[in-house]
């Protein structure tokens, strides 16, 4: 069993490093990898493939393995904490909270006139501060509230409302605006900026070592609450770190390259399939590598195509959630 999981990692670890290296070549001019190689290194290459590289598929490359990572160790998280396989990294109401965030700097202020006051908060600030306020009601609630799954359900109604007011904010928005926030939707990859991405890192960095730090608690939740408290598990403290990891995690990648749908809700399901493991010190690990992986392949395959990420993820991601719903309903009978 241990060969067998040294050996998938290895695996995964060789197949993310080789994503890697065909998102860097692939775009609307091919590059060798030759040539890919001066240039991460500072040999002798054109100057032309010298920025493409360095300043644009770097850094988006980077950006799809924090976010494929960080979209599916929260995913992962959720789905322990809710024993819920259908819960994902949204399922707090992140997404819906940063969504109200961008929608108020973009279709909101020009309508109230603070256009210029919102100005230096920027999109990825915007979707933060609605990403940090949602986790703030939820943890609030969750000091006060014992079931796990009137969280869920509060945190689903909390989303529903929200939603809606993002639904007014449109309506009443300028066709210029809506546009604006129609694109910032459909997610992104490539609006990620070099000074971004280093405030990116650090924050989805951080969410993953607290994620580590949660690995004992989810490995006893898998047993359900009422063992774990028996375990000695403190259940407040345990929630609120997986509250604040999902956030950082989800949030982040919400915040700077829009909602991406699917990535957090199937990889956790298909790391478990590869290891046939439930033990978190083996799929959290997995769900990094596996996340990784896909969201740069998905990344590669938008670029051949010329398609929004998040259609690519969608396609990718229905099946296995398809698969989940009914494995679990053969089971049930």
């Amino acid at each position: 069993m241990r060969a067998r999981t040294s050996i998938l990692f290895t695996t995964l670890s060789l197949l993310t490093l080789l994503l890697f290296g065909l998102d860097l070549a692939v775009g609307s001019i091919a590059i060798p990898l030759h040539d890919i190689w001066l240039a991460l290194t500072g040999g002798d290459c054109s100057p032309t493939t010298a920025k493409i590289i360095l300043d644009i598929r770097l850094i988006k490359a980077i950006t799809a393995i924090l976010a494929g990572a960080a979209l599916s160790v929260s995913g992962l998280q959720m789905q322990t904490l809710f024993r819920n396989p259908l819960a994902g990294p949204y399922v707090l109401g992140i997404s819906s909270g940063a969504s109200l965030g961008v929608a108020i700097f973009i279709l909101g202020a020009p309508a109230l006139g603070l256009s210029a006051t919102l100005a230096s908060v920027g999109i990825a600030g915007a979707a933060w501060i609605g990403a940090a306020a949602v986790l703030t009601i939820i943890a609030i609630a969750g000091q006060r509230i014992k079931d796990i799954m009137v969280i869920l359900i509060l945190g689903m109604m909390f989303s529903s409302g929200v939603s809606a007011i993002v639904q007014i904010l449109q309506y009443l928005s300028r066709e210029e605006a809506l546009k604006a926030f129609v694109i910032w939707t459909m997610g992104s990859l490539g609006d990620v900026t070099t000074d971004q991405l280093f405030t990116m890192i650090p924050v989805v960095l951080a969410g993953l070592v607290l994620a580590v730090a949660t690995i004992k608690p989810l490995n006893m939740l898998l047993f359900g609450e009422e063992y774990a408290i028996t375990m000695g598990l403190n259940l407040k403290r345990s929630r609120c770190m997986l509250f604040v990891s999902t956030t950082m995690l989800a949030g982040t990648v919400t915040a700077f390259c829009g909602p991406i749908g699917f990535i957090g809700l199937a990889m956790p399901h298909v790391t478990r399939m590869l290891f046939s493991d439930s033990d978190h010190r083996v799929l959290l690990p997995g769900t990094i590598l596996t996340g990784a992986s896909v969201l740069l392949m998905c990344d590669i395959i938008s670029k051949l195509f010329t398609l929004p990420v998040n259609a690519i993820t969608a396609l990718l991601g229905i099946p296995v959630v398809i698969w989940v719903v009914l494995r679990n309903k053969s089971i049930t009978r």
